[in-house]
């Protein structure tokens, strides 16, 4: 185990391919006649001829400047459909462009402005109509239709010119096949969406170690998703989530579709994600998209492999917590090896809990002492813990202050703290719960069904599971099957009070087979059952069958707290005259 967590510790750094970019805030263009020569005296025939025509032109029509705009990527190399939906979506630009004609119009200088761009003679240029001018304004540019593109996509103007200069050399025709294939992959997949909502908030809330640079740009692009309406409940929503995702990381317009986007789909599938699930993968941790597959990935699963995590484990915890491929993490879990063995807890407990809960890596070694201390103050011994962690992890997640909730709401109960390790012990599950929404809500609606308050204590002591089941489709449909044959409130009350692991049974399975047994073979009346509520919890074939046709062929009549309760000797010394039970007639588990 030391020479796993030396190999954690000793991992390379997880890094994109290129840093992402510093967006700037959103501005406007710096016009254009900033950039010019102080304006020069022309001729009189020069200004009126450009005059005229910067009349007609000046309040020039944008769907003009649309046109204009498709034009220059159609001449990039874009279909003329790609090219009028990207104009279409690319109004900034366009009203850029326009912008820049209107000014070379009021002032004149488009003699001064041909120069400089190299384009034709100033009069011809100022002769031209609002359209044309608008198109050879973008030529100028020599963005080759990028920045269109980019803009196209929902990024802000001001951000898309940055971008631009980065990723114009794949050329449009390759960079607007590229946005499509990352769309079909990232957003294809349907009826996962409120499940990657709820991973990335989870991810987020539970992150309490120092983040990693690509961690750290994973953590920037949620957060501009949180800032914006529906947050990140629309991280699966194409439209809305990838103007920030190219923002964010605008090194995915290199990635080359097949070189490196194909292999990795490929490869993720390999280590076992669903394809239909390699979108919420990719979502959840965008760096990954941007990691060479040999020098970055691999290495990270096989650093989780020489950490005694099973391949077969390896995808299902990336699927969960993508966030295992992230340096920050990985080292982590060295940290909390190396934890676990000063604490004397077998590092096998840290496994299995990773395996079902990987969230738990994102929590720092003092996170998780926090939570250990609290459960040494209430009595949990350290043997008594590793069945705890190891059946419901989760609860290494939970912060103080909630457990002490959970706590504090036993003690008003009336339950101490000896009560308390022994109800935490058999339902650890009870810890992770939310004391207004689930324990609170079982209590007042015991209470309002008819059950003492004074008998709750006891009640949640002997079935503490019982906080933990639905009220609508678990406890009331069970509650009603005793109403429903012929009890009343007040009855079933008694019966939860006497015996409350009771509502844990089911009604076909348990309830419906051995109350007909009992009142139409046993020929018990119903209310045998108020007074001895425990007959529910004894197997029909094993132990109320066998023990009833002992009974039965003796004549004898006697209660169901005789014929049960009794254990295998006392029951064949009682009603046999033996001191053993014969094996056909011993009790065996069973429902």
């Amino acid at each position: 185990m030391a020479m796993a967590t030396t190999a954690l510790l000793s991992s390379p750094l997880l890094k994109p391919t290129a840093p992402p970019l510093r967006t700037q805030p959103h501005h406007s263009p710096t016009p254009i006649h900033l950039r010019l020569q102080p304006r020069r005296r022309v001729t009189t025939s020069t200004t009126a001829s450009a005059a005229s025509t910067s009349l007609s032109s000046a309040r020039g029509d944008p769907r003009e400047a649309e046109a204009a705009v498709a034009e220059l990527l159609r001449d990039h190399g874009a279909s003329p459909a790609d090219a009028a939906a990207i104009a279409a979506r690319a109004p900034g630009y366009a009203a850029m462009l326009a912008d820049g004609v209107r000014e070379l119009d009021e002032l004149g200088l488009w003699a001064s402005w041909s120069a400089g761009a190299g384009a034709r003679a100033g009069a011809e240029m100022g002769a031209l109509g609002f359209g044309r001018k608008v198109y050879f304004m973008g030529r100028s540019r020599r963005d080759g239709g990028v920045v269109p593109l980019v803009e196209s996509l929902g990024v802000r103007l001001s951000s898309a010119k940055l971008i631009a200069p980065y990723v114009a050399v794949e050329g449009l025709p390759v960079l607007i096949d590229r946005v499509k294939f990352l769309k079909e992959v990232l957003f294809s997949s349907s009826g996962y969406e409120t499940l990657i909502r709820r991973n990335a908030k989870r991810m987020m809330m539970h992150l309490s170690i120092p983040a990693d640079e690509a961690l750290q740009s994973t953590l920037s692009f949620f957060q501009k998703m949180e800032a914006r309406s529906g947050g990140l409940s629309m991280l699966a929503q194409g439209d809305v989530s990838f103007p920030y995702l190219i923002e964010s990381f605008p090194m995915l317009l290199l990635c080359s579709e097949d070189n490196h986007l194909k292999p990795l789909i490929d490869y993720l599938e390999c280590i076992g994600i669903p394809k239909p699930r390699i979108s919420s993968v990719l979502l959840s941790f965008p760096p990954i998209i941007l990691s060479d597959i040999e020098n970055d990935i691999k290495p990270r699963i096989y650093a989780w492999e020489k950490a005694g995590i099973e391949q077969e484990y390896i995808g299902k915890m990336l699927l969960k917590y993508p966030w295992i491929l992230s340096t920050s993490v990985i080292e982590n879990y060295g940290q909390m090896l190396l934890f676990f063995k000063r604490k004397q807890i077998s590092s096998t407990v840290l496994g299995v809990a990773v395996k079902s809960w990987p969230h738990i890596l994102g929590c720092s070694t003092k996170r998780i002492n926090s939570i250990l201390v609290l459960f040494d103050d209430l009595g949990i011994s350290k043997k008594m813990l590793v069945p705890v962690l190891t059946s419901s992890p989760q609860l290494l997640l939970r912060k103080t202050n909630e457990i002490l909730q959970i706590v504090t709401f036993f003690e008003d109960m009336g339950l101490d703290k000896n009560a308390m390790a022994k109800i935490i012990c058999r339902s650890p599950e009870i810890i992770a719960s939310d004391v207004d929404n689930t324990l609170k809500k079982k209590i007042d609606f015991l209470i309002d069904f008819g059950v003492s308050e004074r008998n709750l204590p006891r009640i949640i002591r002997k079935y503490p599971e019982l906080l933990l089941l639905d009220i609508n489709h678990t406890l009331l449909p069970r509650m009603n099957y005793f109403l429903g044959m012929g009890l009343s409130k007040k009855d079933v009350c008694s019966m939860i009070s006497r015996f409350s692991p009771l509502l844990g049974y089911s009604v076909d399975l348990v309830m419906k087979p051995k109350l007909e047994f009992l009142l139409r073979t046993m020929k018990k009346p119903l209310k045998a059952i108020v007074e001895y509520p425990r007959y529910f919890s004894y197997s029909l074939e094993g132990k109320i069958k066998p023990r009833f046709w002992v009974i039965k062929g003796r004549n004898i009549d006697c209660s169901l707290t005789d014929m049960f309760a009794k254990n295998d000797e006392a029951f064949a010394e009682e009603y046999l005259g033996i001191e053993t039970l014969p094996e056909t007639l011993q009790s065996s588990k069973g429902g």
